[in-house]
Formats: structure tokens, C-alpha cells, sequence
């Protein structure tokens, strides 16, 4: 996969498919590819379903209230998605790391992507940046990825809400 499951990019997809939730099994590897995965999978009948519960057992970690409890929580999930890493070259990618047998299916790699990806995201971004949208009613995952830290709304049309709420407030 050309996606490096060890930082931003990963936890970017977590939350684009938290956010967006595609309808099938093939709107979630459609939407791997728009993030960089481009291996094949073989698809199950409850594929959706099962990546739909590691989407949900990742968004522990996002409402994980304190960084000791986010950390236990990842820690958990990185563990039960472990796998050796393994060099391979497909898809004219050329030689790169998987961290996956050729034998799991989409949403055991996605585990792992997501955990690995989260836990790197965290540690080099800092422990409190991915939370939830703080526009009400909105509860969009948010993946502060900026310089400063203070991402705080999924979109600039959330910002926009927040805003002019708190100038009615004042007003």
C-alpha cells in the first residue's frame, strides 16, 4: 500500500470513514484508494459490517476523555491487529513495508493501519490532537493536523456556526 500507515494519512481515512460512512463494501475500499491503499482485497459477505466495528472500536480512541485512557485503549487495538512486517512489491509501487499477511481481509488491515497510524499521529502530533467537532450539534471527528494545534471544528462551515453563535451570545 503507497498509504504510509504510520502517521496523518491513516488517521485522515479513519475519520473520513467516521464522518462519511460509506453505503457497501465497495464505498470503503473506494475510498482506501482516494487515500492511497491500492492492494485488492477479497471481499466477504460481512465485510462492511466488519469494518464498520473497527471504525467503532477506533472512535474509542477518539472519545477517549484523557490521554491515559487514549493511550490504554490504542495500546489494545495495536496489539490484537499485530502482524510481522514483511517487505513486498506490487502494483508497480515498488519495495515498501506491510504490515499484514496476504491472507486478511480489509478490515484486519484497517485495524492495524488505524491503530499504528493513530498511535504515531498522537505521539509525534500530540496526545489531544483528535477529538470531535465542537460545533454542536456536530460530532464529526477532527484530526488536527495544523501547525498551531487549535484545530478544533471538522470544517470552515462549523467554524462559521461556532462563531456566529458565540457573537449572538455576546450580543
Amino acid at each position: 500500500m503507497q498509504l504510509n500507515p504510520y502517521g496523518e494519512y491513516a488517521v485522515l481515512l479513519a475519520a473520513s470513514l467516521a464522518n462519511d460512512w460509506p453505503d457497501d463494501a465497495a464505498g470503503i475500499e473506494e475510498r482506501t484508494r482516494e487515500f492511497g491503499m491500492t492492494m485488492s482485497f477479497e471481499h466477504s459477505p460481512t465485510e462492511h459490517a466488519d469494518v464498520r466495528g473497527v471504525l467503532d472500536e477506533w472512535l474509542r480512541v477518539v472519545d477517549a476523555d484523557v490521554p491515559e485512557d487514549r493511550a490504554a485503549v490504542l495500546n489494545a487495538q495495536m496489539a490484537a491487529a499485530s502482524a510481522f512486517p514483511r517487505l513486498t512489491d506490487h502494483d508497480g509501487e515498488g519495495w515498501h513495508l506491510h504490515y499484514r499477511s496476504d491472507d486478511q481481509g480489509l478490515a484486519h488491515v484497517l485495524a492495524a493501519v488505524f491503530a499504528v497510524g493513530t498511535a504515531l499521529h498522537l505521539t509525534t502530533r500530540g496526545m489531544s490532537r483528535l477529538g470531535r467537532c465542537e460545533a454542536a450539534p456536530c460530532r464529526n471527528v477532527v484530526v488536527d493536523v495544523t501547525r498551531n494545534g487549535r484545530q478544533r471544528y471538522c470544517s470552515v462551515r462549523c467554524a462559521n456556526r461556532a462563531a456566529v453563535r458565540r457573537h449572538r451570545a455576546r450580543a
